[in-house]
């Protein structure tokens, strides 16, 4: 059997999740590359002892988590610290895909990867094709204000942490515009896509 193995990608807010979730629902099996990594960092996780040696205890939550809004505050302070939390988590998190990808029964596999623009060099050999959703920044911000609660200006700073709208399209073998509010035009580009990876 065929299989496509698409690597999914797009900024805060643009409708990549949903668009993953039509897919899943056209029968594509969807690897989500955040789930994961909440997995490897949850208590327990496989990242935990690396991640309190480098950091200290002062990242973990009582349970034993990595807290998350504390090591985002350290993250966009020191981008080192970035840098080092990725080192540890990443390649963790690209096993279990691995994983996944193997087990698998779908002819589609999809990837969802927030960040795939920023490791783009990591994921090209491992993916036939990239899809990339793509909106207008002020709809990113919007949507982003509405789903979360955040102020505007905590939504520019993930943002200004994330690739530009330019290098993500620059990586796109697809983009599927999802502006607008209404869910059934991305419903349409999704029934598409299903139908050009044979699902």
């Amino acid at each position: 059997m065929t299989r496509w193995r698409i690597g999914l990608t797009g900024g805060i807010g643009s409708g990549k999740s949903t668009l993953a979730r039509l897919l899943q629902g056209a029968g594509a099996d969807v690897i989500d590359a955040d789930a994961l990594a909440r997995a490897c960092t949850a208590p327990g996780g496989a990242a935990m002892p690396a991640i309190e040696a480098r950091f200290g205890a002062d990242v973990l939550t009582p349970e034993g988590a990595l807290d998350r809004d504390r090591m985002r505050a350290l993250a966009f302070a020191q981008p080192d610290a970035r840098r080092a939390l990725e080192a540890i988590v990443h390649p963790l998190v690209g096993r279990a895909i691995d994983d996944a990808v193997r087990a698998a029964r779908s002819r589609c596999v999809v990837l969802d990867i927030p960040l795939l623009a920023e490791s783009a060099g990591r994921w090209s050999a491992r993916l036939d094709r990239v899809v990339v959703v793509d909106c207008e920044e002020a709809t990113q911000r919007r949507r982003v204000m509405a789903r979360n609660g955040w102020s505007a200006p905590a939504v520019d700073a993930v943002m200004a942490q994330q690739a530009s709208r330019a290098q993500r399209r620059a990586i796109a073998d697809v983009v599927v515009v999802n502006e607008g509010e209404s869910i059934d035009p991305l419903r349409a580009q999704a029934q598409r896509l299903a139908q050009r990876f044979g699902l």
